[in-house]
């Protein structure tokens, strides 16, 4: 496997402020929904122009959390954003990393007459539950990417092998997930089944752990994995590099580095498929460089498969 970067280009509403902290991409409607971390609004992508829309109230009356400030254990800091269903229509559903009691929150943004309709909901329980599968206390949970197969999602913990945990996955039911969002069911009674663990290698000492996950069209999955150098789930830390792998089954079948582009290492935090054909895959990714003040890049990723 082979990994390319043909294009880069940051990303910017269209008054000119940065989109930051990009953590998670998935479509909607003719664009892209790119989540922020750091924030209560998310950026719809559309041709020719990139719009706010809030996804989350605020938290004791912010929008925007920063370190440097002192509110950054306020951020929901959403981190998954994946292709979903509402009552047949397409959606996107959006998810916290459970990394602390403030990120165990649920989002499905879909589409009415083109305008989009938000609803979230504390999932505190689910949260809970995928912990327990996974036999993580929760402190080492950090749910940072999801992919979509069929009517199932695959949910991945962002390991840290520092911290000896290990990246590793749940299947929830997609109707099940979106129904506890939508007020239709209960978080705990989200079924969490199939745990398993992955390996991805290290980088310079520093251990792969996953940031993102999409679905092929034969079954195969494609994780983002960043080799961050943090002592746990929730501090930010230098990133030696930053790879994709491939899954077949709960097998790692391969490993391949994301160039550099400039001399710098983006810490790919999103994946959204765009196109598969003739052993190429064509990815769209989206960087949270943990710089506040720049704006997160968006990648335009070809990966050739073996």
């Amino acid at each position: 496997m082979r990994v390319f970067v043909d294009g880069t280009r940051a990303l910017r509403f269209d008054d000119g402020t940065p989109v930051t902290a990009a953590s998670g991409v998935g479509p909607l409607g003719d664009g892209w929904l790119v989540v922020q971390d750091d924030g209560t609004f998310a950026a719809w992508c559309r041709p020719d122009t990139v719009t706010r829309l809030r996804v989350l109230p605020p938290v004791d009356g912010l929008d925007v959390f920063r370190e440097s400030e002192g509110t950054k254990h306020l951020k929901p800091d959403l981190e998954v954003a994946c292709p979903a269903e509402v009552d047949g229509e397409p959606a996107a559903l959006l998810l916290g990393s459970g990394s602390s009691p403030r990120r165990m929150r649920g989002v499905v943004v879909r589409l009415e007459e083109g305008e989009p309709v938000v609803r979230s909901a504390e999932l505190t329980a689910l949260y809970e539950r995928v912990a327990e599968r996974l036999g993580l206390p929760m402190d080492a949970v950090n749910l940072e990417g999801a992919s979509r197969s069929g009517d199932v999602i695959r949910w991945f913990n962002r390991g840290n092998l520092r911290a000896g945990v290990r990246s590793a996955g749940v299947d929830v039911p997609l109707e099940a997930l979106v129904a506890a969002i939508l007020g239709r069911g209960e978080p705990a009674d989200v079924p969490v089944d199939r745990p398993q663990e992955y390996e991805l290698g290290e980088v310079e000492g520093v251990g792969l752990a996953i940031t993102d996950a999409v679905a092929l069209p034969d079954g195969r999955v494609l994780l983002s994995a960043a080799a961050e150098d943090t002592p746990n789930a929730v501090d930010d830390g230098p990133v030696v590099a930053t790879a994709l792998a491939l899954v077949e089954g709960d097998t790692v079948v391969a490993v391949a580095q994301i160039p550099e582009v400039g001399g710098h290492v983006h810490k790919v935090e999103g994946l959204a498929l765009r196109d598969v054909g003739d052993g190429v895959v064509r990815l769209l990714a989206v960087v949270d460089d943990d710089d506040p003040t720049a704006p997160s890049a968006v990648l335009d990723l070809r990966v050739e498969l073996d």
